[in-house]
């Protein structure tokens, strides 16, 4: 089943030339997978009758002509590969006039949210979201991140309650932030970057100190974000 929703870019959501950030642009694909989820009665008030919830694993973004402020923007979203541990939702982001401006992909877990562990995705969960085949990008899975040998700078960043979400972790838009305060000042004027791909490794909790680093390889900015001593990796960046 594919969910459609409408959506205008604010002030909040736009950066240079008054153009949407990659930020915005996964708040409205994450708000979007949410209300599909509402709608199909495994959403966040259905928690506590459910007992289960969501984790995000993956992003995968393309972006091929960011939409500017004011506009409105059209977003499909779908499920799919809905019979093991994790799944897939795709996306894809349309103007007025219909024409494509964003592709999306993301990958998911369904989690005991009492438990906190992952659990297998029941055929009446994957039958209430009513899968589609079709995938956005050529590769139907996410290709795998490879972690840098070295970095070239870092920042330390603690977490603050501002940055914690409903699981009481960090949210996974605030990763996304971290990446782009690790990078060089000559590094981040280049933005926005058309691609975006983050894997989350282990979540981050309230009151812990995180080390970021940043390296350029292959035309690729990478960060990755540590726990404090550098050795734990939390989540791995990739903007280009």
């Amino acid at each position: 089943m594919i969910y459609q929703d409408k959506f205008k870019t604010g002030l909040k959501d736009i950066g240079k030339n008054n153009q949407i950030k990659n930020r915005a642009m996964l708040e409205i694909l994450e708000n979007i997978g949410a209300y599909h989820s509402d709608r199909v009665g495994y959403g966040a008030n259905d928690v506590e009758k459910t007992g289960v919830t969501w984790i995000l694993l993956d992003w995968k973004l393309q972006v091929i002509d960011r939409p500017n402020y004011g506009q409105d923007i059209f977003v499909d979203t779908w499920g799919r590969h809905m019979t093991k541990a994790s799944t897939y939702r795709d996306f894809e982001v349309y103007d007025e006039n219909h024409k494509l401006r964003a592709i999306a992909t993301s990958k998911w877990a369904l989690i005991d949210a009492k438990k906190g562990r992952i659990v297998k995705i029941p055929l009446e969960v994957a039958n209430s979201y009513d899968p589609e085949e079709r995938h956005v990008f050529e590769e139907e899975e996410i290709e795998k991140l490879k972690e840098p040998e070295h970095y070239e700078s870092s920042i330390h960043y603690r977490v603050n309650r501002k940055d914690i979400d409903i699981n009481g972790h960090m949210h996974n838009l605030y990763y996304l932030d971290l990446a782009y305060e690790a990078l060089p000042e000559e590094v981040y004027e280049e933005r926005p970057y058309n691609q975006v791909r983050i894997h989350y490794r282990k979540e981050i909790k309230l009151g812990e100190n995180v080390l970021c680093q940043y390296v350029q390889e292959a035309g690729k900015h990478i960060v990755g974000i540590y726990d404090e001593k550098g050795e734990d990796l939390h989540a791995l960046i990739y903007l280009f």
